[in-house]
């Protein structure tokens, strides 16, 4: 292992030449991954459907193949995870990550091919590692280990050849073997899908490895950073890996939770911000004095851009790197070597730069709350309020719903602000069946309230009628098709409410 890590060191301080490659020549690249894109897919079912075999530039294949969303490609998928092959890829698909639901589903399942694990998802991976090293040439990192706080990880099988499991569960099986010597913790721990278990385990079985970098999503590092402490009573986890230098967060926004990390880790650490989805691998700091991620050009994805005010059109414009601007809102379309053509991922992002092309994310393309990574949606909350109106008898006029962030001394949870027609009797059932519907229609929800570790139940504060028919008046949105906003990622709404029931 000491012997393995320098030289693994060396090779990936190498590779930044590969980058400087295709930040040189975006457009050209982007062209050839689509034209690769292409070879692959007229061999498919999809590409025969739509006559890849005869798309010879970008304005044929936009003209020709309609821009889908996952509902659009569910039949294909259900297929390919009943044992059939070659229906949007030309290889075989054994692998199907997990991931948040869509309108009509509690969850969602991806496509994973050989191409879009290697080429995709491990490559970028490796660049997110030379790109650390090109700012940080002194960097002691692979002598230690990483350690790796995934999601769930358990991995089910749909037949012989197929499995699904969330995307830290698909990458950490297909790792290759010399990636799990500098990794931590053993493979059986991390996936472990038992949160309460898996974080006692996490904790006692890396408190005296040598951790030089921590990867996870924010809140459940914070639960097992904690526990950490507790356990050593040390006062900061400096104290408990001295050697410790990054940690790589993505998937939500990371500005709640800096003061927290700066607590528990202590000053002199870096931090990597990676926007990794299960449908690829998109982008990552590259540099980490100016805004914004590397926006990852060569791995096996053609991006599209559409301004959000033409989803829902039947025929929405998309436009290319060429056309970009910075500052605008765009929501991302990808065709990718997993299989996925012309695909809506629902995120918005804006660029910050064009030359290198960075972006950053700004949320999704509908209202949401995902600032624990349990990506729930308006329709999910629009089930939820009826689901729990049903069983508790009571009628929801209308409702805001933002998050409530973690503290010192709590754990974060959702706010519901809502304006009842008949006076509830009983406000913590109706929160109880509020909790309940959501978890039953959004998995990722579900997975984040077990036994209140990451999220904490909703908290519900009931309004007197007319309050949200005031604050749109105030906003001068009343009337018309101006709709109190159902939820927010961040608390602007809830406040500007709590500010007219209360202007002191």
């Amino acid at each position: 292992m000491k012997l393995f890590s320098p030289a693994i060191s060396r090779l990936a301080r190498l590779r930044h030449w590969r980058i400087e490659q295709w930040t040189q020549d975006p457009v050209a690249i982007q062209r050839e991954v689509l034209q690769d894109l292409i070879t692959h897919g007229q061999y498919s079912e999809i590409g025969r459907k739509y006559g890849m075999s005869k798309l010879f530039s970008i304005r044929d294949f936009k003209k020709a193949v309609p821009i889908h969303q996952y509902d659009d490609l569910k039949p294909y998928i259900e297929r390919l995870m009943n044992g059939e092959q070659n229906l949007l890829w030309n290889t075989p698909v054994t692998w199907f990550a997990k991931s948040s639901g869509t309108t009509s589903d509690k969850s969602k399942f991806i496509p994973i091919t050989e191409e879009s694990l290697e080429n995709c998802h491990y490559h970028a991976a490796k660049d997110v590692l030379t790109m650390y090293y090109n700012f940080n040439p002194d960097s002691d990192l692979l002598t230690g280990k990483g350690l790796v706080i995934g999601g769930s990880h358990q991995i089910n099988a749909i037949n012989e050849d197929a499995h699904y499991g969330d995307l830290s569960a698909v990458l950490l099986q297909n790792t290759p073997v010399w990636a799990n010597w500098l990794r931590t913790p053993e493979l059986s721990v991390a996936l472990l899908d038992e949160w309460e278990t898996k974080i006692e385990r996490l904790a006692q079985s890396t408190i005296n490895e040598n951790v030089t970098s921590i990867s996870g999503v924010p809140t459940w590092t914070i639960v097992l950073l904690k526990r950490i402490l507790e356990i050593t009573g040390k006062k900061n986890i400096k104290e408990v890996w001295p050697h410790l230098e990054l940690y790589i967060h993505g998937g939500v926004s990371f500005t709640p939770y800096k003061d927290q990390f700066r607590k528990l880790l202590g000053d002199n650490m870096n931090y990597l911000e990676m926007y990794n989805a299960s449908e690829g691998f998109f982008a990552a700091q590259d540099d980490p004095s100016v805004e914004g991620m590397l926006l990852f050009l060569e791995h096996g994805i053609f991006y599209e851009f559409m301004s959000p005010e033409e989803y829902g059109k039947p025929d929405p414009v998309t436009i290319g790197l060429n056309d970009v601007e910075i500052g605008k809102n765009y929501a991302i379309i990808i065709s990718t070597n997993g299989g996925l053509w012309r695909y809506l991922v629902g995120d918005t992002v804006q660029f910050t730069s064009l030359s290198p092309f960075r972006i950053k994310v700004t949320g999704r393309i509908k209202h949401y709350i995902n600032a624990f990574g349990e990506e729930v949606i308006v329709d999910n909350s629009d089930r939820a309020i009826a689901m729990a109106c049903e069983k508790t008898n009571l009628i929801v006029n209308d409702y805001t719903a933002a998050p409530v962030y973690f503290s010192d001394n709590s754990n974060g949870a959702h706010e519901w602000l809502i304006e009842f027609d008949n006076e509830p009797e009983n406000i913590q059932q109706f929160a109880y069946e509020l909790d309940e519907a959501l978890k039953s229609v959004n998995s990722d929800y579900e997975a984040k309230r077990y036994k209140n570790i990451a999220l904490g139940m909703p908290v519900i504060k009931v309004l007197r009628k007319g309050i949200f028919t005031e604050w749109l008046r105030s906003k001068g949105k009343l009337g018309g098709q101006h709709k109190v906003p159902r939820l927010s990622n961040d608390r602007k709404y809830i406040e500007e409410l709590y500010a007219l029931i209360n202007p002191k």
